[in-house]
């Protein structure tokens, strides 16, 4: 059997075995080794941000049955995209690709914080009141479709390999909820992490209700593009346990951690400058 073929017939079950092996580790640890004192109903979030997570799969399974994978395996049968072009060794295509995927993700993420349209439909995930293993898949269902549909495109520019797209699509998701999970690392081994993936306390960072802070950090997976590109920050100001998580304007749990509350909170008042434009700090309480 081809590594193409296998891939298409186990993609759904490598992905789901990945992700709730990768949550209950994280919830496990979270229940262990906290990082920080949690402010809202664990009950009433999890059910919630976990309702998300099961409307968003569905909504994907019916949109885009043939998921990611399906258009790698068109892209390479078409001949389209610069690695079926190049023709270079299979190894080097699918870690070229992984790399250039969570390359993309970085950009897309940014674009998000900088566009105001697209910024209403992030800012659900922002709006979380607490920084959990679940926040880590939180996301409105309007944005997962444009990032699926940009994640197609930028597979149909690479023409990544589909055993690529398995991988990457793994490890967005089990890096997603690493670094979204309330644990506590040892400083020091957090600092030498921070070299090869995004850790909790760096990401974490990124959800502060500090513009300046909140507009930093913007890596899921890799680390490399905040540092190079100058969007890195190290630590939040008011320190990881006493810094606020969320957007100041949203402080309502019905608004913000409820299911309705969430779907809803895009169309929540009017449209105004970039958000990323506001990445010097002023301490007043200027909102975003």
């Amino acid at each position: 059997m081809r590594i193409s073929e296998l891939v298409m017939g186990y993609e759904a079950p490598i992905r789901l075995g990945f992700f709730f092996g990768i949550f209950a580790f994280m919830a496990g640890w979270e229940l262990l080794a906290p990082r920080r004192v949690l402010n809202v109903s664990k009950a009433m979030r999890w059910a919630n941000n976990l309702g998300i997570v099961v409307l968003n799969t569905v909504l994907l399974r019916f949109l885009f049955p043939a998921a990611a994978v399906g258009i790698a395996l068109f892209a390479r049968e078409q001949g389209w995209g610069l690695l079926n072009y190049f023709q270079l060794p299979y190894g080097i295509a699918v870690l070229a690709s992984v790399v250039a995927m969570d390359f993309a993700i970085y950009l897309q993420h940014v674009m998000f914080h900088a566009v105001p349209a697209l910024w209403r439909l992030h800012r659900m995930h922002h709006a979380d009141l607490d920084f959990d293993v679940t926040t880590g898949a939180r996301f409105h269902p309007v944005e997962i479709i444009l990032s699926m549909l940009i994640k197609f495109a930028v597979i149909a520019v690479l023409g990544a390999p589909a055993l690529a797209i398995v991988i990457f699509e793994v490890l967005l998701n089990g890096t997603a909820m690493f670094n979204h999970s309330n644990v506590r690392i040892p400083r020091r081994l957090d600092a030498a992490l921070r070299w090869l993936v995004v850790t909790p306390d760096m990401h974490r960072v990124h959800h502060s209700v500090e513009d300046d802070e909140a507009n930093s950090n913007f890596g899921f997976n890799l680390p490399w593009w905040d540092r190079l590109l100058g969007t890195y920050r190290d630590q939040p100001r008011a320190g990881h346990e006493a810094m606020t998580i969320g957007i100041k304007t949203f402080r309502d749990t019905k608004r913000c951690d409820t299911l309705w509350g969430m779907l809803v909170l895009p169309f929540v008042g009017k449209i105004t400058g970039y958000a990323i434009n506001r990445r010097e700090w002023i301490n007043t309480d200027k909102t975003r």
